[in-house]
């Protein structure tokens, strides 16, 4: 058998959610970085209890779309898998790239980047890549990749940026020796000016912790 396994390039088009109005009294914008399994519009309801006037929130979609336990009813989405992570890892910070160009965040509003489980991989492989100068980088439930060094995050202690991590000590997917392991890093890869957040629940977003993050 002659195999051979090509590529292509092509244009395509994905959507983005939002939750508010980008106006004048608007002071926090939020790009937030949903988890495996949910779909943008849904991941938005987190956010609901923030104050409408002073926080928009954009939700970029996953663009893999599945059916959830194979029953044919409810669709979630998955930013990577393990195949072939390189080129589609490209693909979505690509697409980032122009959910990004397309919102024109005022220089007056603080910016606060959020990934959630599978979307902390891609909110710090995008701001890592294209030293995106957020305000506040939230990681929330979720693994840096391997690949990431701390000079990559030079930019962002430099600009003084918040970082926060949070955790539920009950998280299903940690175990003890990956979560010593997980706390390692972030405190190298952000020279241990992270603040590190472990909260009583499991991998869940909590309304709570959200709001807090603007206090």
């Amino acid at each position: 058998m002659d195999y051979s396994e090509n590529t292509v390039s092509y244009t395509t088009t994905n959507s983005y959610a939002t939750l508010n109005s980008l106006t004048d009294q608007t002071k926090n914008v939020w790009i937030v970085l949903h988890g495996i399994g949910y779909l943008s519009r849904y991941f938005l309801r987190y956010f609901d209890e923030l104050p409408p006037q002073e926080n928009y929130i954009i939700a970029p979609q996953a663009p893999s779309k599945y059916y959830l336990n194979n029953k044919f009813r409810h669709v979630g989405a998955s930013w990577l898998t393990k195949e072939d992570t390189e080129q589609e890892t490209q693909n979505v910070l690509v697409y980032l790239d122009a959910v990004y160009s397309a919102l024109s965040i005022p220089k007056s509003c603080n910016l606060i980047v959020l990934g959630y489980s599978q979307g902390v991989s891609i909110a710090t492989r995008w701001v890592a890549s294209r030293k995106i100068a957020c305000n506040h980088l939230v990681l929330y439930a979720g693994g840096i990749p391997t690949e990431l060094e701390a000079s990559n995050f030079d930019f962002l202690m430099e600009n003084h940026t918040k970082v926060t991590t949070l955790v539920g000590n009950a998280d299903e997917y940690l175990t003890e020796e990956k979560q010593a392991s997980e706390t390692k890093k972030i405190n190298h890869l952000f020279k241990g000016e992270a603040e590190q957040i472990f909260f009583e629940g499991g991998h869940e977003v909590k309304k709570e912790l959200i709001l807090n993050l603007i206090q």
